[in-house]
């Protein structure tokens, strides 16, 4: 926690209504936070929307949180879900999750904050909700499309982890028409610096070569532009269409709306 801003500041409420998710509609194996089993003080503090787990360890630190009405100040101190928590006698509670979808326009970095005051997404939903969310994944600063955010963790890193082969689909405008051997040899798999890649589907979609719709579900680093670049084609425009089977259909460019509660079951039900 910096310095002169001893404690986190209060929140700034909006006027939205976030909706009401029925997950028992959602047949799922249990995750291990929806167990009787303990986490970390820092991790139940953050879950609770009032601060960052690092802010959290040194309110821990300076004692100003208690559990079952005792001062702790144990890092590493752990938690289970029947602990009453208690921060300025304030009893703190995990936060009503919620499923924001962006529409994501160019120029604004896929980060929390950024040292170099750069416009990020976190600006563009800011009013979606008074719960603190984050991005689910990234998308670059020049690149454009669908961006999920949320405070269900176990469901991020669902989303996220390679094995569960997330589907993503882009727009994939070149600067110059693809050729039939460069396409044939992309659909092989492209070696690159930190390994193999593999695109599912390839479509041409204009007469002349130069846009096209491409399937993938690595989730490396600047994978699209980077197979193109490998060779010798740059992407003018990239924009990801679809993530997860969710789609931008009345969604603009620069907005945002919260997932039905369909959508949200079919996220919770992927493989």
């Amino acid at each position: 926690m910096k310095k002169g801003r001893p404690y986190p500041p209060k929140k700034q409420y909006s006027n939205k209504i976030t909706p009401e998710y029925d997950f028992n509609k959602i047949k799922k194996k249990p995750l291990p936070e929806d167990k009787n089993t303990e986490i970390r003080l820092n991790k139940a503090i953050a879950n609770s929307g009032l601060c960052s787990r690092r802010e959290a360890d040194q309110l821990i630190s300076d004692g100003k949180i208690k559990v079952n009405g005792k001062v702790i100040n144990e890092l590493g101190y752990k938690v289970k879900p029947s602990d009453k928590i208690q921060f300025e006698n304030k009893v703190l509670k995990r936060e009503k999750l919620v499923y924001v979808l962006l529409n994501k326009p160019k120029d604004f970095i896929t980060t929390t904050k950024d040292e170099m005051d750069r416009k990020t997404v976190m600006q563009l939903v800011a009013k979606a909700c008074d719960e603190r969310i984050y991005p689910v994944g990234r998308l670059d600063r020049n690149t454009t499309g669908l961006l999920l955010f949320t405070n269900d963790g176990p469901l991020a890193k669902k989303l996220t982890h390679p094995s569960h082969n997330v589907k993503k689909i882009y727009q994939v405008d070149l600067d110059k028409p693809l050729t039939d051997d460069d396409a044939e040899n992309i659909m092989k798999g492209i070696d690159l610096e930190d390994g193999k890649v593999f695109v599912d589907d390839m479509q041409i979609l204009s007469a002349d070569r130069r846009i096209l719709g491409l399937e993938i579900h690595s989730g490396k680093n600047r994978v699209v532009r980077r197979v193109f670049e490998h060779f010798g084609y740059e992407v003018i425009r990239l924009d990801r269409v679809m993530f997860a089977g969710l789609t931008k259909k009345d969604l603009a460019r620069g907005k945002w709306r919260y997932l039905s509660e369909k959508e949200l079951i079919q996220l919770k039900m992927l493989k």
